[in-house]
């Protein structure tokens, strides 16, 4: 039976710290389902559909290289509901810092109580990649720096090409 992880988030903008939780849960999972969050009260920077491409491009390649598959989908419901969907076993969140370990930690009680099928294992982030938050760089992004250190270069020239002033 094929394990299946489910990793969810906005992913507006795909990042390096994104990839390395990729990198990392494609080495424990033989399927990877990248969940985009799509909320109707939230007015992303890319659309689902320009994340969806981004982590195509990005994350399939890194997943495939660990011996694992991905799948890309959407959601606008609860993570334990896309997981039943997907069969999934297993939730996968990055951890970049104490802060981080103790909303997450929350979020597994609840999730568990909800999905208790399914076991959340946390991925601490490798250490060039915790300060990596998608909030710094959109704000690095519009207001014109460099972004490079921080996203993907396909990534990088996205957000360039957003924030271009004419």
């Amino acid at each position: 039976m094929t394990r299946t992880a489910l990793y969810a988030g906005s992913f507006d903008p795909v990042t390096n710290g994104h990839l390395d939780v990729v990198r990392q849960a494609s080495r424990l999972t033989q399927r990877l389902v990248l969940a985009i969050g799509v909320h109707p009260g939230k007015a992303p920077m890319f659309s689902a559909e320009e994340r969806a491409e981004l982590l195509q491009k990005t994350c399939t390649p890194l997943a495939a290289a660990e011996g694992a598959e991905v799948e890309i989908v959407t959601f606008d419901d609860l993570a334990v509901s896309v997981a039943r969907r997907h069969n999934a076993s297993v939730f996968i969140r990055g951890l970049r810092d104490g802060t981080d370990l103790d909303y997450e930690m929350q979020l597994a009680g609840m999730n568990a109580a909800m999905a208790p099928g399914v076991q959340t294992v946390f991925l601490p982030a490798s250490i060039g990649v915790r300060p990596i938050t998608a909030t710094l760089v959109r704000q690095i992004a519009s207001m014109g720096g460099d972004v490079s250190p921080f996203v993907p270069p396909l990534v990088a020239e996205r957000l360039a090409a957003r924030f271009t002033k004419s």
